[in-house]
C-alpha cells in the first residue's frame, strides 16, 4: 500500500473513532518544554464528578498539568467499546502516555498497547493477564487496598455500639473483594466477637453506579443491627451514605475523603491516593523514567491511608487514633498480616 493510502485510511480511521467517542475535554493549554508531552486520561465508571476514585485521578492529572506544564485530555466513556476506542484514539495521535483509571481497562490496554509500541500506558488496579505477560510499554498501577480497609475495618469495630457492622462493595470482582477481606480482618483484630454484614451491588460494572441498590443494601444491614458500614462501590456508596443518614448510623467513605458527601454521618474515609499515583507515573515518563511492569503501593508507601485528623475525623475518639495507629505501624513493619 502506497503511504499516501495509508495516511488516508489512517485519518479515516481517526474520523470513524471519534464520532464514536464522547465529546473529548481538551484542557486548558500548557506552556513551557513540557507542553509538547500529551498524556490522555480515560476515566472508570461513573466518570469525573464521582467524588471518589475518577475525581482523585483528575486531581493527579491536573496536578501535573498545573506543575509540570504537560498537556492533557480526557476521555468519558459511556461503554466498554469507548474504552478501547479512547485508548487506542490517543495512541493513534502519538499521545506520549494515555492512562485507563480502572481494572476493567486492563484487558484492552494489553491489545491496545501491543499494537502502538512506541506509546507508554499506565492502568489504575491494572489486572494482569493469565500468562503473567504483561507488554513492555504497560505500567501496572495498583494498591495494597486491604491494608486501608483493615485500618478503618478496626476502627469501626473499636466505635461500633452494637457489634455488628456493615459492608458494601460494588460489582464483586476480586479487586473489591480485597476491600472486603481486609476490612473484615480489622473489625475482628478489635472486635472478635463483632459481626460483619457484607453485600455486593452487583456482577458488572453498572454495579458502581446504582446509589438505589446502595440504599437498600445499606438498609437491609443496618435493619440487622449494623451501626458503621463501610462502602467500596463508587457512586453506589452515595445510596449508602443516604441510608446512613436516615437511620441515624455511621458511614466510612473510600478512595477520597468523602466526608463532604455526608457531613456528620461519614465519619472518616479509606484513602487511595490514585492522585499520587497519576502525577508520579506521569512526572516518571516525561523524565524518560518510565518502567513497565507491576507497581504496588500501600501503607508503607502512603499510597493507602485513611483520614485520622481534622475537622473529618472528629468523631473518631483519640484513644480509637492511637490505637489504629499502632496497629497501622504493626501492618508496615510486617508484624501483622492482613488477608487479601
Amino acid at each position: 500500500m502506497a503511504p499516501r493510502t495509508i495516511a488516508a485510511v489512517l485519518v479515516s480511521v481517526g474520523a470513524v473513532l471519534t464520532a464514536l467517542l464522547p465529546a473529548r475535554h481538551p484542557e486548558p493549554a500548557a506552556h513551557g518544554k513540557a507542553a509538547a508531552f500529551r498524556v490522555g486520561l480515560v476515566f472508570d465508571v461513573g466518570g469525573r464528578g464521582d467524588k471518589s476514585f475518577n475525581d482523585s485521578a483528575w486531581l493527579g492529572l491536573d496536578r501535573a498539568q498545573r506543575e509540570l506544564g504537560v498537556t492533557t485530555e480526557i476521555v468519558e466513556p459511556s461503554g466498554a467499546e469507548d474504552r478501547e476506542a479512547a485508548m487506542r484514539l490517543f495512541a493513534a495521535r502519538h499521545f506520549d502516555l494515555v492512562i485507563g483509571v480502572g481494572f476493567i481497562f486492563s484487558t484492552d490496554m494489553n491489545v491496545v498497547a501491543r499494537d502502538f509500541p512506541s506509546t507508554d500506558f499506565a492502568c489504575i488496579d491494572y489486572f494482569p493477564p493469565s500468562d503473567g505477560r504483561i507488554p513492555n510499554n504497560v505500567a501496572g498501577l495498583v494498591f495494597r487496598e486491604e491494608e486501608g480497609s483493615f485500618l478503618v475495618g478496626a476502627v469501626a469495630g473499636l466505635v461500633s455500639h452494637n457489634k455488628a457492622v456493615g459492608f458494601v462493595g460494588g460489582m464483586d470482582v476480586p479487586l473489591i473483594r480485597k476491600f472486603e477481606a481486609g476490612y473484615t480482618a480489622g473489625v475482628h483484630y478489635v472486635c472478635p466477637a463483632c459481626r460483619v454484614h457484607a453485600a455486593f451491588a452487583g456482577t458488572t460494572p453498572e454495579a458502581f453506579k446504582d446509589p438505589a441498590k446502595g440504599e437498600a443494601l445499606a438498609t437491609s444491614q443496618i435493619s440487622a443491627g449494623a451501626d458503621v458500614i463501610f462502602h467500596a462501590s463508587g457512586t453506589t456508596g452515595l445510596g449508602v451514605f443516604e441510608a446512613a443518614h436516615d437511620m441515624g448510623v455511621s458511614a466510612i467513605g473510600v478512595d477520597s475523603d468523602q466526608y463532604d458527601e455526608m457531613p456528620g454521618v461519614v465519619i472518616t474515609s479509606m484513602v487511595k491516593r490514585v492522585d499520587v499515583v497519576v502525577y508520579d507515573v506521569i512526572d516518571q515518563t516525561l523524565h524518560h523514567q518510565f518502567e513497565g511492569g507491576m507497581h504496588a503501593f500501600g501503607l508503607k508507601d502512603d499510597g493507602i491511608g485513611y483520614v485520622d485528623s481534622g475537622p473529618h475525623a472528629a468523631k473518631i475518639p483519640d484513644d480509637v487514633k492511637a490505637r489504629v495507629a499502632a496497629i497501622r505501624t504493626k501492618v508496615i513493619d510486617g508484624e501483622i498480616t492482613v488477608p487479601r
